[in-house]
């Protein structure tokens, strides 16, 4: 059965919506994300809502540029419109890990990567996340990274923070996306659309853990989906 997503951001009215869009987002959106963002909704009609939206795509550029990270892990790529964010926003010596079990996305989004002349910086895993970090961890040469940007399962969130507060080093940051669920999070139940519960549950009970980790320190974005930043601090 197919589903129809709900419209990716919290913003209380389209309207304002459109406006941050229209003035802060499109005007310095890349031509290549552009053109990446439109073949994905050709491509997959409203499951392009799984796509990371454009202001948080600039969000995490910004974010991306001050930090001035040297290698990157993105769990989750769909057709790549936060990973082409975030090859641009890198030095050109900064390299990005990006897993995903689904090559189809990855194929949509690569030419695009291509054109903006930034796939030198990206390795792109097919594969199940878990298994890729559980060996990246067994290694005696362990990776570490300073930004991990967190976009895949929500059923297994809790399962790669754990991972990711071994791989992402002490006073880096780890990203996670989805943990407002469309605003769903802060209504009642049987106010939610059946096939949106369970995963709404599991994010809810992923924030409270994260605000009870002394391992971190976070901070809730209100943009897009909702994305929380956890700060390692151990």
């Amino acid at each position: 059965m197919s589903y129809v997503l709900p419209p990716k951001g919290i913003l209380q009215t389209e309207a304002l919506k459109k406006y941050i869009y229209e003035t802060s987002a499109f005007p310095g959106e890349h031509e290549q994300l552009k053109e990446l963002r439109e073949a994905t909704k050709k491509k997959y009609g409203n499951l392009s809502e799984m796509s990371v939206p454009v202001d948080e795509g600039r969000f995490l550029s910004m974010l991306l540029k001050v930090m001035n990270p040297k290698r990157t892990l993105e769990v989750g790529v769909f057709t790549g419109y936060s990973l082409l964010s975030t090859a641009l926003a890198l030095a050109q010596d900064g390299q990005i890990t990006a897993i995903d079990k689904d090559g189809e996305g990855y194929e949509i989004g690569l030419p695009f990567i291509q054109k903006a002349g930034v796939e030198g910086k990206i390795n792109f895993i097919q594969s199940e996340a878990s298994s890729v970090l559980s060996e990246m961890l067994s290694n005696d040469k362990q990776p570490e990274f300073d930004f991990a940007f967190v976009d895949a399962d929500k059923s297994n969130y809790k399962h790669y923070h754990e991972q990711l507060l071994k791989l992402v080093k002490t006073g880096g940051i780890i990203a996670y996306d989805n943990t407002l669920w469309y605003g769903l999070v802060a209504k009642e139940e049987d106010e939610v659309p059946e096939h949106l519960r369970i995963v709404r549950t599991v994010i809810m009970e992923f924030n409270k853990l994260l605000s009870s980790d002394p391992r971190v320190e976070i901070s809730q974005v209100s943009i897009g989906d909702g994305v929380t930043l956890c700060r390692r601090l151990y």
